[in-house]
């Protein structure tokens, strides 16, 4: 049995809209990831790309359909899941170090053990500050531990929220638009830092982006949800939920050097991602997605999904 750390079996969502009426985001899903995998996740604008995360994250259940990590179905949030967003997950009435330290704090101290138990806390806070400063080191921000939110510049901010997730040690890392909000040199910069980060630690990384070319350059995977394909008699499925329309490996082994993205090979994949995955005008038919990579879930006619 190959080692799948996250599993998403024929998982589907659907949310009550506001005339009472069942919509479908997510149909029939089916995802293997394998421990230390830097899957990167793209798609139009409301096909469902937080919407899967939120179901790894166990913050959502699935309508049906089930998600497994470490072979235990997924029903809430856990320590072996963390999670960055493009908006920072910062206190700004908290230093930097203060803000990397919260989680453990809030998974360690009850509201009122700092008054039962001083010293025990004291002593819990000493260990918590040290290994906050052990992932500020990484992120290189330890110089700024002392300051506040408000004093980073976006870049410094977004890596404060990284260290926020890396220092719970999560086994897996989702990552929901982290640098969607930033500017062209700062995001690059960041990609690459995140990259180098990944290198160190081989965690395993899920990351939803609306770039192409930031998920074609930081992914060893990538995975393509749209709602834009048609079923067996070649009608449109648009309204069925998006699925998996494309599942394929990146060529170019991780980590890869920014040159890469002026490739022509780069930008065919991108071509060819941008026609099969966010082109409303392309329906390919269910039978005929690109699902090459080899823990991909296809299709069998009418047998239906395979693994």
């Amino acid at each position: 049995m190959q080692n799948y750390i996250i599993r998403v079996e024929e998982a589907v969502q659907k949310y009550r809209d506001r005339d009472g009426q069942m919509r479908t985001v997510l149909n029939n899903i089916n995802l293997r990831v394998r421990r230390g995998e830097f899957l990167t996740v793209v798609g139009p604008t409301g096909c469902g790309k937080s919407t899967l995360l939120r179901l790894i994250l166990g913050s959502e259940v699935p309508f049906s359909g089930k998600v497994m990590v470490n072979d235990v179905e997924v029903k809430e949030p856990s320590r072996d899941r963390g999670i960055v967003f493009q908006k920072y997950s910062l206190y700004e009435n908290r230093t930097v170090r203060e803000n990397v330290m919260l989680g453990l704090e809030l998974e360690q101290f009850t509201i009122f053990e700092p008054y039962f138990r001083p010293i025990k806390c004291r002593r819990k806070r000493k260990e918590f500050r040290e290994k906050a400063d052990i992932y500020l080191e990484r992120v290189g921000l330890l110089r700024h531990a002392d300051k506040h939110p408000h004093q980073l510049s976006g870049g410094m901010r977004q890596r404060a929220a990284i260290a926020q997730a890396m220092v719970m040690q999560p086994e897996v890392l989702l990552m929901d638009e982290p640098f969607g909000a930033l500017d062209i040199g700062t995001r690059e910069a960041m990609q690459v830092f995140v990259l180098e980060q990944w290198q160190k630690d081989h965690q395993t990384i899920i990351f939803v982006t609306h770039d192409l070319e930031e998920a074609i350059f930081i992914g060893s995977r990538i995975v393509v949800l749209s709602q834009y394909y048609s079923d067996d008699d070649g009608g449109s499925t648009t309204t069925h939920g998006s699925m998996i329309v494309k599942d394929v490996q990146v060529p170019w082994p991780l980590p890869r050097p920014t040159d890469v993205k002026h490739t022509k090979e780069f930008n065919e994949l991108m071509m060819s991602i941008r026609r099969e995955g966010l082109d409303p005008d392309y329906l390919q038919n269910i039978k005929d997605f690109d699902l090459s990579h080899e823990d991909a879930a296809w299709w069998n006619g009418g047998m239906g999904w395979a693994n």
